[in-house]
């Protein structure tokens, strides 16, 4: 199987082409100029009875920067990956309509000319927006209000995904939850999402004081590690039934934000006190007093999902993968390698790849 892949070296794609490759995959990686060499030291790393071949080109250009060897590529690409993304929840608009929106728009204009398989996407459960109450797989377009520009350019791409689909693109539709390191070993790529709290926790002395939204204590944080959605995708898409579903990749039992406070807090061995303040409060400081970003290391866009109105509902998921023994691990489980990873690699950035 001859398989076109975007998204590689970053995190997740990283994971899901040592997987093609195990299965003895030939997959060809789009790559930006920029991360060749990242790229390449990452796979010489790639084991397996497949193989990793990288093409210089970016989604953002109409012939993803291919050239001549567009047309050589569609028509030997059986199966596609589209995982390239901007990953940041602070991306400005323009960024992310070029490289979510119109880079989505363009490798599925590749897609069309290719014989494909399966056309493998992975948005984010954040097409949410800030819906109220729960959100399943079959819901996309609901009158939801978006927290960030992210969330905005990730739904409009799934929207352009989905339109393709119903004119018949055979494609599958992978929704992670926020992702973090490996459930086992802690690793990750950077420091974002609930890294913001921990990393903050750590800089404490035993006894904290953490910012939390007045009001909002209910509200659940959905994290999931990276192993578990990469297991996920690696069993969902060899199936020929998950041809046209959408997979949320979500906990089904996600801790409150109190509850995240208070597992954090013990994982790091500091008392917590958790001290409410009105939303308008706890974002204004964080984004216009100076130094307090720097101080805190925390990101503004971050405090919205402190009060994250959506449930996530990942039925379908769990009902896919029964049989394959995939399933989201709870969080206390694996706290402990983050806090480890962190410790031990103080020189990783929230800094995401663009």
């Amino acid at each position: 199987m001859a398989v076109f892949f975007t998204g590689f070296p970053g995190f997740l794609g990283s994971a899901v082409v040592e997987r093609l490759v195990g299965r003895g995959e030939e997959v060809t990686c789009l790559v930006q100029s920029k991360y060749r060499r990242k790229a390449e030291a990452r796979a010489d790393r790639i084991d397996g009875p497949g193989s990793v071949e990288l093409v210089e080109g970016d989604v953002t250009e109409d012939d993803l920067g291919l050239g001549v060897a567009y047309e050589r590529l569609q028509a030997e690409t059986d199966e596609l990956f589209h995982l390239a993304a901007v990953y940041d929840l602070a991306v400005d608009r323009e960024v992310g309509m070029a490289v979510n929106v119109e880079g989505t728009r363009n490798v599925l204009d590749f897609a069309e000319g290719c014989d494909l398989d399966r056309f493998h996407y992975v948005s984010t459960c954040y097409v949410s927006g800030r819906y109220e109450g729960r959100f399943g797989a079959d819901d996309l377009v609901e009158g939801q209000r978006f927290n960030n520009h992210y969330e905005t350019t990730k739904h409009l791409a799934e929207v352009a995904v989905q339109d393709r689909m119903d004119a018949g693109l055979p494609a599958t539709v992978y929704r992670p939850a926020i992702v973090v390191g490996d459930s086992d070993t802690g690793a990750t790529q950077k420091y974002d999402g609930p890294y913001y709290l921990l990393r903050w926790l750590l800089r404490q002395p035993s006894v904290a004081t953490v910012n939390t939204v007045a009001g909002a204590g209910d509200c659940g944080i959905n994290v999931v590690p990276r192993d578990f959605v990469v297991d996920a995708i690696e069993a969902l898409s060899e199936r020929e039934e998950a041809v046209g579903e959408v997979y949320q990749l979500c906990d089904p039992d996600p801790l409150t934000v109190s509850e995240m406070v208070d597992v954090l807090a013990e994982a790091t061995d500091r008392r917590v006190v958790q001290v409410p303040l009105p939303k308008c409060l706890a974002k204004g400081a964080l984004e216009r007093l100076p130094g307090a970003q720097r101080l805190t290391g925390i990101e503004p866009a971050t405090i919205d999902y402190f009060d994250h109105p959506t449930r996530y509902d990942c039925e379908r998921t769990q009902e896919a993968l029964a049989d394959a023994d995939v399933a989201c691990p709870p969080f206390a489980s694996y706290v402990d390698a983050m806090v480890s990873f962190v410790r031990e690699h103080p020189e990783v950035t929230p800094d995401a790849m663009t």
